[in-house]
Formats: C-alpha cells, structure tokens, sequence
C-alpha cells in the first residue's frame, strides 16, 4: 500500500511540466473545432500561453497591443503559439468556440491557435496557475522557459515599455540556438479558474 502511494505521489509530481525536461504532449480542440496536439509541431519552437480574457493581468497585454505584438513577431519567425483557456465553464473567462473565434479577430491575435481546456487537465499537466503564464519549448521538444510574460507585476499597461520581456529574451536566445539566461521566472497575474 504505502509503495503504490509513493509510486502515485511520484507520479503527479513528474506530470507537472519543468524546465530542461521534455514537454508533455497533449490534444486540445481549437476554437475552430481542430484536435491540435502538441506533437503536431515536432522541430519547432512552441510557446504555450495561459489566457484568460476577463483577467486584467491578460486585459493589460491584450488591450496595449503587447501580447499580439509578440506572437506575430514569433509567428514570423516559425514560431508555433498556442493561447489556452483552462477557465472551466460558468468561471471568469470561459468562452464558447465561437466567443473565441470572435475574441482573437477583435483583439488582433496572432496566435496560431486558441484552444479550449474546459477540464483544466492540461493546465493541471503543466502546473499552470497564473493568467498570463508563459511557456517556450524548444525544437527538441524541451521545456526551457516558463514563468511571467516580464519582470512588472502589476496590470497597469503604462508599466510594459520599461519592463524586460522575459519570453522575447528567451524565444530570441532559442532561435539563436543559445540556451536560455532566465529560464524560470514567477508568474503573475489571476489564478486559473478550474473547475472545483
């Protein structure tokens, strides 16, 4: 009995995702109504985004233009960028397929897809508790950022031109095949909202 209870307590631990180990693959329907799954986008660089449109942490990089400014400058690059939504149904920010179709075009998103994680389950898998919470994965596969968007905590837009970016640093150090300097930060921002 107590050895199938470290066999399971080890378990839970090593299905969280961390950094410098493999990302855990998983699928997810887009709000296009595609299974997307991460091992679609094998050789490639992924960042994975933690969203929640009714958090003011999200508003502040959505509404300012930072948020889009970044995916279509990774994006550019071959970068893979999935938006995920782990708010669960009846909680802040969860939204139909078709709310989110209609969210990503107001709000200029160039995320290659926004994905619908109703259950929190891959949420759960990479230990998500933030929105925004940030995740680079690099063409191997690994996990070798994950953290805050930047260094200012706080949901005040007026802070973002002075603040260091820590997922630009890292995608810009990736791409030049250099490991990343700041590979884990803390995230800030709302709680996800999962289900109870």
């Amino acid at each position: 009995m107590k050895t199938a209870l470290v066999l399971l307590i080890a378990l839970a631990l090593a299905a969280h995702a961390d950094v410098g180990q493999p990302a855990q693959n998983f699928t997810l329907k887009s709000a296009a109504g595609k299974d997307v799954s991460l091992s679609d986008f094998q050789g490639k660089v992924v960042v994975l985004e933690w969203t929640n449109s009714g958090c003011p942490f999200v508003q502040k990089h959505y509404g300012s233009g930072n948020m889009q400014k970044l995916q279509k400058d990774a994006t550019a690059k071959g970068v893979v960028w999935l938006s995920i939504c782990s708010s669960a149904p009846g909680k802040q920010g969860n939204l139909s397929a078709n709310e989110a179709i209609k969210l990503t075009a107001s709000n200029g998103s160039s995320a290659t897809a926004y994905l619908l994680d109703e259950n929190g389950k891959v949420g759960q898998l990479y230990g998500a508790k933030r929105t925004p919470e940030m995740y680079v994965i690099n063409k191997e596969g690994t996990l070798v950022y994950h953290g805050a968007i930047d260094d200012k905590k706080t949901p005040d837009p007026a802070d973002i031109p002075g603040a260091k970016n820590f997922v630009a640093a890292a995608l810009d150090e990736v791409l030049a095949g250099k490991p990343v300097s700041t590979p884990q930060t803390e995230a800030y921002g709302c709680s996800v909202k999962y289900g109870e």
